[in-house]
């Protein structure tokens, strides 16, 4: 019984998705390395055995949510949803790789704000040509509100650290890192209740289209596995990243070298594309289905995720590890992230959505992805280097 019950689970979670077919390039990555030890090849081995654990993951939280009900399953999802960008960063950390935690959280932002949500804008308006998508205008607002409260929090270090008022040199820029990802944290769970319980009636209409989609749909929504076997997989598929972020955590440099390819480049725009593969796919899906505030959901919320709690998630778990890690994103960085919500604020104040906005969005996104092939980080000074030495 056992034995056909762990088949079945198997078959649904390995063998019924396409993407899969890219699983057994983790385990090749790990043999690469042990028996060759060429590290660009491991970098883009592990990077594409994540891809389908990042999809997974995304799909053993959503049947894990079919049972705990919305308060915990929001919750969830804002855990597991960006899980592979987080691992990736923790490992980083431990390898004190800390511009490496920085720009691919960077660029986590902006590839869900400009490609996923530009990539959903554009498909949904392709295929709805002749009309005007619509969204929920208000909670677009309250997210958009958070985003540029997250570039409050990400300036203030910049601007301290580049215009040499700094109370105390190389601790007052760190111990406003720490305060201000605090008071992010606690904005984020804010934000939570906000959304879950005292003003759940501003997220109604997405309530009501994924009400409508069980009642049209009931066999798709189901839950295709059991609460311990989501439990079981989330474990498995968590452990497994973590083993597969390890590698190419360790290969990102030397990658870097052999392609001639920027740190920035590949930490900005490569690894969040990977990370954020389920998400894109999703997006992308439910605004060819016309419900254009799921796809804001996925694409805007990821984005506030990773702004409000992974950045200073971080913060906090580098002062645990005693790394320097702060809010200093640096000048280019801060200015990019800035520039970068205003857009896409200013893109979403109508409340509505066609294929040109989705295009803007997508050039943006190639823009950006151009100024970082060319960025690299200005060297350190005297003072910088003898702080990060003591």
């Amino acid at each position: 019984m056992w034995e056909s019950f762990a088949y079945k689970s198997v078959k649904i979670v390995i063998f019924t998705n396409k993407l899969n077919f890219l699983m057994p390039f983790g385990p090749l990555a790990i043999l690469v390395d042990k028996l060759a030890g060429h590290n660009s090849w491991v970098f883009f081995l592990s990077l594409l055995g994540i891809i389908p654990l990042a999809e997974r993951l995304g799909y053993a939280t959503e049947q894990l949510a079919f049972y705990t009900g919305h308060t915990v399953g929001g919750l969830l999802n804002a855990t597991f949803g960006n899980a592979t960008e987080l691992i990736i960063s923790i490992f980083a950390l431990r390898s004190q790789m800390i511009r490496v935690v920085q720009l691919s959280l960077l660029g986590s932002i902006l590839s869900n704000m400009l490609l996923v949500l530009g990539c959903a804008f554009f498909c949904g308006g392709i295929v709805f040509y002749k009309k005007e998508q619509t969204f929920n205008k208000a909670t677009a607002v309250v997210n958009s509100g958070l985003l540029l409260m997250a570039v409050m929090g990400l300036l203030f270090p910049a601007l301290l650290h580049y215009t040499h008022s700094e109370a105390h040199f190389g601790k007052s820029e760190l111990a406003l890192s720490r305060f201000s990802s605090c008071i992010m944290l606690l904005a984020y769970a804010a934000y939570l209740f906000f959304q879950l319980k005292s003003h759940t009636n501003l997220y109604s209409s997405v309530c009501e289209e994924e009400t409508q989609s069980e009642e049209s749909s009931s066999e798709d929504e189901a839950p295709e596995i059991s609460k311990w076997e989501s439990i079981i997989w989330l474990s498995i598929l968590t452990a497994w990243i973590s083993v597969l972020s390890k590698y190419l955590v360790d290969a990102i440099e030397i990658a870097s070298e052999s392609l001639k390819i920027p740190v920035s480049f590949i930490s900005v725009i490569l690894l969040p594309i990977v990370g954020n593969a389920a998400e894109h796919a999703s997006a992308i899906m439910f605004a060819m289905k016309d419900k254009l505030d799921i796809s804001l959901g996925v694409a805007i919320g990821s984005s506030t995720q990773i702004s409000m709690f992974g950045i200073p998630f971080c913060v906090a778990t580098g002062w645990i590890m005693g790394q320097p890690m702060d809010l200093n994103f640096q000048l280019f960085e801060t200015a990019t992230l800035f520039i970068t919500v205003i857009v896409v604020a200013f893109l979403l104040q109508e409340g509505t959505s066609n294929y040109f906005k989705g295009l803007m969005l997508i050039l943006c996104y190639l823009i950006v992805a151009a100024s970082f092939f060319v960025h690299v980080d200005p060297p350190l000074s005297k003072n910088e280097l003898a702080n990060l030495k003591a």
